[in-house]
Order: C-alpha cells, then structure tokens, then sequence
C-alpha cells in the first residue's frame, strides 16, 4: 500500500452498492462532486464488474470521458463517441484460456454451481437457466443463449460468473482460490455472484493501468468500492475507501470506511479527500455519525 499523498488526482469508483444502491439512481450530490473533481483536472474512471456497455450510462450520467475499466479488470474500453451505439475503443483485453475456461465449468457443475460467461459485451448462459428472464432485463439484446454451456467453454471468455442457491460462502471462495492458484483469480463481486477471471486480473491491477496512463502516483488515488472484489483496488493506492456494507476483510484493507450508499457516502468521500484534502494521516474523521479513519 503506497502512502497516501495529496492532492487527490486521481478517482477510481465501483458502481453496484458504491455509487448506486438498488435503484441504480445516480443521486444528486455525487453528480456535484464528481463534477468539481473533473473541473480541477482530476481524472475519474469507473471500475466495476460490469460489462463495458452495462457502465456507460452511469459514465454518461457522471459525465465521464476517461476509460472504463470492465469485468473486474479482465476489460478496459474508451467511452464511445457521443452519440455512438457501438461499444468504445478496446483498450485491454484479457480473457480466460478455453482450457481453464472448461476446467471452470467442471468445477462449478460439481459443486451445484450455474456456471454462465461474459465475453467481451456479451452475457453467454445455456439453454436450461432458470434466471433467463432476469439476464434479459439486465443486458437486453447483449444475451446469447447457447444449447450447452459445457461444449462453449471450449472457447476463451472474459470471465466465468457462478451462481448458487443462496449467497456463496467464504469457505467456496477459498476453496476455489486454492484449486485455480496460478491459473484463475477468483472473486466475489456479490454474496451471489463467485467470478473466475484469468491470472493476474484484478481491479486493483487496473487501477495501476489507470495510474500509468495518466501519470499519477499511486498516493494520489482515491478508490471506492463495497466488496471483495474491490479488495485489491483500495488496497493498491495511496487513499481506499471501503463502505459501510462491504466485508470486514474490505474494511480492515481501506484507509477510511465511508458513509452508506443511501447517504451518496462515496460523494463525502470524494467532497473531504479529494476537493477538502483530507489527509489519513491526519487522525479520525466522523461523518453524519459514521466514523472514518485510517486502518
């Protein structure tokens, strides 16, 4: 973890559970907020699990122009030209080996798990899923359905995205860890939602992609983010944020825990660091009530 440095210039935000709760409603003051970043030349990017074309209207809505970090890292898009329904440019790309991609889907299959894909824009889920109609509100025209999810996983994807009956348990998340050391990364992105990404994919390795290509140390990032899958983003700059809702292992890893969702916490977080020049060093902070500290 670098050290913290000011001022603030750069700002890498999660979207589910971080900037929107389950209304997806970008309120009014986190508007506000990342406006005055961008005025002072902050740069400011979303980094979030999604894909790519499910981010733009949150960049559209914040009015972002730098680029997109998808898939938990595995994607990296420019924002499309306005007025554009194509995806952005493809910046990055890393996506999972068919064969890794195969051994995935045996091992969720074995577990009870439903294994389905995101490729590039693309949700891929068999013929037999039960949330088909759930997909479709959430990616539109960007599902495919497949007669058998086992015979594509002879392809490579951008991430594998297992679901169970109920929350997944930390003890499945440690287990797949263990199985695919060296050859997958495995995450929670949500208590439903264990991903398989390929080797070396993270946020938190974005973020450093993000840092280079604008020239700014390490320090000088502020990230937010809600789960464990944004774990390795607060823990690779200079100030991490983690909210009020995200795991104690999260929390233990940020720098400050911010204010809920409902309250636009990761709004106050931007306001005090990046526009006031809160400084972690500078001892314990209280918000509304919630308290912010280094850890």
């Amino acid at each position: 973890m670098p050290e913290p440095q000011l001022p603030i210039r750069l700002i890498a935000l999660d979207i589910d559970g971080t900037l929107v709760g389950d209304d997806l409603v970008v309120g009014e003051r986190t508007r506000s907020a990342v406006a005055e970043a961008i005025r002072r030349g902050i740069s400011v990017s979303l980094v979030t699990g999604r894909m790519a074309t499910s981010a733009v209207p949150f960049a559209q809505a914040l009015g972002l122009t730098g680029p997109i970090v998808a898939q938990q890292g595995a994607l990296i898009r420019a924002m499309p030209e306005p007025g554009s329904k194509r995806p952005g440019r493809l910046l990055y790309h890393r996506p999972l080996s068919a064969a890794v991609t195969a051994e995935v889907v045996r091992w969720c299959l074995e577990r009870g798990l439903t294994p389905h894909f995101n490729h590039l824009e693309w949700m891929i889920v068999g013929s037999n899923e039960e949330r088909l109609e759930e997909y479709r509100l959430f990616v539109g025209d960007r599902l495919r359905v497949v007669s058998d999810i086992v015979a594509r996983s002879a392809r490579p994807v951008t991430k594998v995205v297992a679901i169970g009956d109920g929350n997944h348990s930390l003890d499945v998340l440690d287990e797949g860890r263990a199985h695919f050391a060296g050859r997958a990364e495995v995450t929670l992105s949500h208590p439903r939602f264990l991903e398989f990404l390929a080797s070396g994919v993270s946020k938190g390795v974005a973020v450093r992609w993000l840092a280079r290509r604008a020239g700014v140390p390490l320090g000088q990032c502020l990230a937010i983010g809600d789960q464990y899958n944004d774990l390795e983003m607060i823990n690779e700059v200079g100030h991490g944020v983690a909210m009020p809702s995200a795991p104690p292992a999260v929390q233990a890893a940020a720098h400050y825990v911010a204010p809920p969702v409902a309250d636009e916490g990761a709004a106050q977080m931007i306001e005090r660091i990046a526009l006031d020049g809160w400084h972690s060093a500078d001892g314990p902070r209280n918000v509304h009530g919630v308290k912010v500290e280094r850890r």
